[in-house]
């Protein structure tokens, strides 16, 4: 027993347990890390910041496609608009042309009339009821009739 005794309290057994305990630790920080360690390696890395870098530098350029081939699409459209004007205002000058459509929209809207025939003018009701209103407005200060005059003319908006 004095030998167990001695062999256990040896320098080489205290530096062998040592050892072993060491070694121990280690292998279950190794294993520890091993677990943690994370999916992410330096290949996947450095893929993924080529990936990024692309993703970038096309951005740019794809946004500018984008934004011409809208813009393309916009100045398409407004020709159509201009060709289908034109043709709105060939027809028009094509009617002009006509003798009688002239003639039609003289008297229409100057109110000509032919000779031997009598021209009448309808007067709106309403208007001359109006008018026969106004009729006080001259005694009435100026800057009122402005006023009154702006909230005809915005009542008419409405």
């Amino acid at each position: 027993m004095a030998t167990r005794d001695r062999d256990r309290f040896s320098t080489t057994t205290r530096l062998r347990l040592l050892g072993e305990q060491t070694a121990a630790r280690v292998y279950r920080s190794q294993t520890k890390r091993q677990a943690r360690r994370s999916r992410l390696t330096g290949r996947a890395a450095l893929l993924a910041l080529v990936l990024c870098s692309l993703i970038v530098a096309l951005a740019y350029p794809m946004r500018q496609y984008v934004s011409q081939r809208a813009e393309i699409a916009d100045l398409q459209r407004r020709q159509e608009q201009a060709r289908a004007r034109v043709e709105e205002l060939r027809d028009t000058k094509a009617r002009w042309q006509d003798d009688a459509y002239a003639e039609q929209q003289i008297r229409r809207r100057l109110h000509y009339v032919m000779p031997g025939e009598t021209g009448y003018v309808v007067i709106d009701p309403g208007a001359a009821k109006q008018s026969r209103a106004d009729k006080g407005a001259d005694r009435r200060p100026w800057y009122a009739n402005v006023w009154d005059g702006v909230d005809k003319a915005d009542a008419s908006d409405q």
